[in-house]
């Protein structure tokens, strides 16, 4: 009775197992009968279940059902018939990672030790012909703003060339487009607001060789990761970036500036100072911004004199950098403002008229630059806000130079009449 029991036991798991094996067989016979929906049921049930969840051949299957979809659509298409891009572009993403586990599966040692991957030829030649039409599949779901699918989709054209079934790499064309997509799916993950995979991506691309190409340039990816921790609030890897790409990229508008300004957030001036003279050795070219903002931190610690010789610099090499001409411009008037006040505190004539003079000599100094300033924020209709912010210091200097013996009331009454105070 016993050995009738365990008899009765294994020919039970094997009736189990064939019918597994059949329910294959069905979802096989249903794709050839072009029933996808009977197809899927049927292989979505001998995927969940132990006799055949780890069977290469189900899913072999599943991703040809996906591809069939695919494929479907392209030929009407291809005819000039009506095609559903939805149908054909989900059922191309559906089948990939079918395929992957298949061939993963399929790799797996038999009990002799023996690898026999009956399935990698017609997969890795199926994901070769296709690699390209990953691409129109993320451009699609783009369009519709399904950024995640798309991101998804140019992630899978990132990917293919890089499996292992594919020994010979020279098969795929590694050039510009293909580190295009790259950017691409990185992107797209950004406009999805994945932040954690942006950010995985973005490490990804930059730990691969970077080709030239015409949609970005190496920094961007830099830039990228660095919003990225922001974003994520990690200051510390932000701070790490920033330096990173301060050394990699010393010309780049991005990095200086941003690891400057962090260091002038948290009060370090010196730090600051130390990085902006290295930032100017590297990049002499952006005087306007570096000695700029050199000589603004000079001013601020009442240093007028060194704020004035960068400031100058900076126009020397840049006649037109508003931030230079602005700054030097208020640097003088700060100091005019100074002596000015002073001045309700001296009691003797002569000392108090020197002090004057003084006083209007810096207005004086201040007010080209000052002119000159506000005249380029409206030819290049700048916001009107600090047009009107450079207009209101034009104000207080031909005000006080009137106040003080100079006649600019002229000038004063067309100012007050474009901030409309007159």
């Amino acid at each position: 009775m016993k050995k009738f029991f365990t008899l009765s036991l294994i020919t039970a798991f094997s009736l189990v197992a064939c019918a597994q094996k059949g329910v294959v067989k069905d979802a096989s016979r249903s794709l050839k009968s072009d029933d996808l929906k009977e197809a899927r049921t049927l292989i979505k049930q001998a995927a969940e279940n132990p006799e055949t969840a780890n069977d290469p051949d189900t899913w072999k299957l599943m991703g040809d059902i996906g591809n069939k979809a695919f494929d479907n659509e392209r030929t009407k298409e291809m005819l000039g018939k009506d095609s559903n891009p939805d149908v054909m572009y989900n059922g191309l993403m559906e089948s990939y990672q079918p395929y992957l586990k298949a061939d993963s599966l399929a790799e797996l040692p038999d009990s002799k030790g023996r690898v026999r991957n009956r399935v990698r030829k017609d997969i890795s030649a199926i994901l070769r012909a296709n690699h390209p039409f990953f691409i129109n599949a993320g451009i699609h779901f783009n369009e519709k703003q399904d950024f995640s699918q798309a991101s998804k989709a140019f992630e899978m054209y990132w990917d293919i060339p890089k499996l292992n079934m594919f020994e010979d790499k020279s098969v795929f064309a590694l050039d510009s487009t293909y580190q295009t997509i790259k950017y691409y799916a990185i992107i797209t993950a950004i406009q999805a607001e994945d932040h954690p995979r942006a950010l995985k991506l973005i490490q990804r691309a930059t730990n691969e060789p970077f080709v030239e190409n015409s949609a970005y340039q190496e920094s961007d990816l830099y830039e990228l990761m660095a919003s990225e921790y922001i974003q994520s609030g990690d200051t510390a890897k932000y701070l790490e970036t920033l330096n990173l790409g301060a050394d990699k990229f010393p010309k780049s508008k991005y990095f200086i500036p941003n690891l400057i300004n962090e260091f002038i957030r948290k009060g370090d001036s010196e730090k600051a100072m130390n990085y902006l003279d290295q930032a100017i050795a590297n990049d002499p070219d952006n005087a306007c911004d570096l000695n700029s903002v050199k000589a603004a931190l000079y001013s601020e610690k009442g240093d007028f004199d060194n704020a004035e010789a960068e400031y100058k610099k900076a126009l020397t090499q840049d006649p037109d950098c508003e931030r230079a001409m602005e700054g030097l411009a208020v640097n003088y008037i700060l100091q005019a403002q100074t002596l000015k006040d002073s001045s309700a505190q001296i009691t003797d004539r002569q000392i108090q008229a020197e002090n004057d003079k003084k006083t209007v000599e810096f207005y004086l100094l201040a007010l080209p630059h000052l002119e000159k300033f506000t005249e380029s924020l409206k030819t290049r209709e700048a916001d009107e806000s600090d047009i009107k912010s450079a207009l209101i210091k034009l104000q207080n200097v031909y005000y006080n130079l009137s106040n003080l013996g100079v006649d600019k009331s002229k000038e004063l009454e067309e100012v007050e009449i474009q901030l409309g105070t007159n």
